[in-house]
């Protein structure tokens, strides 16, 4: 199968091929890197519910993206970037060490890692099934440690990848020689995932996955203990479908905090080689210590045509309930033309 996860990710990029000495490797090793840029422009429609104003409802964005790799000491090492939004910042980048045999060791300012690479992977054509709703936050998400910031150390043994992350003090992204520069210490944070496929186990076309994580809410808040984030998935595909469950915890340390349970499930379908749709529904429960609990309840279709390097994509989302506030709705329909060169 091919679109069934995170449809962010943009395929069919041109390299653009280039010699150059990679600014970010010279200062390891003066060496020549082998470059390569790719990028895509995304022009939007978005309609948001009745009791909105959408106003211009018109957008686009464009992603560049450098890539740079080169061998150092014996040792290969990669470097990404990522500009988006009329290049008015670097959105991620990630500083990699390949060291064989002993896994990849890496430095993370937003590309992703640890739990946070299995928030959501339930199969969807297009964006998941949250996307674009109102909250600043998007409930029942895990990922202790955070994308911003953390060490990543990768790894795999007998078929199973292991995706670990580790932030000391709060998360986002610093320039060197920066702090966080925060009057209390905020908390760490560590987390893994674990995923894998039924291929070595006489169930193919079963990926699969796990993690869990811990963070420390530091000095900031008074607390009886570490906020655990924890999830598991299964997707299966067979011939052009594929469905997938997904079942989330989020435990806060203080006797204030409220916990989330998730789940979900979602099921993509490639009606021919260009033509993909998903529908999917997620439940959130807020278990609230001092009031009623509330449940969250969404859903989304999704539909993704791919011609080359076109693609066009839309999606309907909606949830009741939404982030822990009773007979609070919300919808969104977007429809997006992405090329990628």
């Amino acid at each position: 199968m091919k679109t069934i996860t995170k449809g962010k990710n943009m395929n069919n990029f041109k390299k653009v091929g280039l010699t150059a000495l990679a600014g970010s490797l010279a200062a390891i090793s003066a060496q020549a890197a082998e470059m390569s840029v790719s990028g895509a422009s995304v022009l939007t429609y978005t309609s948001e519910d009745s009791t909105e104003v959408t106003g211009n409802p018109m957008g686009m964005k464009t992603n560049l993206s450098f890539t740079a790799s080169g061998e150092v000491n014996g040792y290969t090492v990669s470097y990404m970037q990522t500009s988006a939004d009329q290049f008015a910042g670097m959105s991620s980048a990630r500083l990699s060490v390949d060291m064989g045999d002993l896994g990849t060791i890496a430095f993370d300012q937003g590309s992703g890692s640890g739990l946070a690479t299995i928030d959501d992977k339930t199969p969807t054509a297009a964006e998941e099934i949250w996307d674009g709703l109102d909250g600043l936050t998007v409930g029942g998400l895990v990922g202790a440690a955070g994308n911003s910031g953390v060490f990543n150390y990768i790894q795999s043994y007998a078929g199973v990848k292991l995706n670990a992350a580790f932030r000391k003090g709060g998360a986002g992204s610093r320039a060197d020689g920066a702090t966080e520069g925060s009057a209390t210490h905020s908390g760490s944070a560590w987390d893994f995932a674990l995923t894998g496929s039924g291929d070595d186990y006489g169930a193919p076309g079963l990926l699969w996955g796990t993690g869990y994580g811990e963070s420390d809410a530091g000095e900031a808040t008074s607390t009886n203990g570490d906020n655990e984030h924890m999830t598991v998935f299964a997707n299966y595909s067979y011939g052009p479908a594929t469905f997938g469950v997904q079942l989330s915890d989020i435990k806060q340390g203080s006797t204030a905090g409220v916990d989330e349970e998730v789940e979900q499930w979602g099921i993509a379908f490639n009606v021919n080689e260009n033509l993909s749709i998903s529908y999917g529904e997620r439940e959130v429960e807020y278990q609230n210590p001092s009031a009623a609990n509330v449940m969250e309840e969404g859903e989304g279709i999704a539909v993704a045509y791919t011609m080359g390097s076109i693609k066009i994509a839309g999606n309907r989302n909606n949830v009741e309930n939404n982030n822990n506030t009773a007979a609070s709705n919300d919808e969104m329909t977007e429809i997006a033309v992405s090329f990628a060169f």
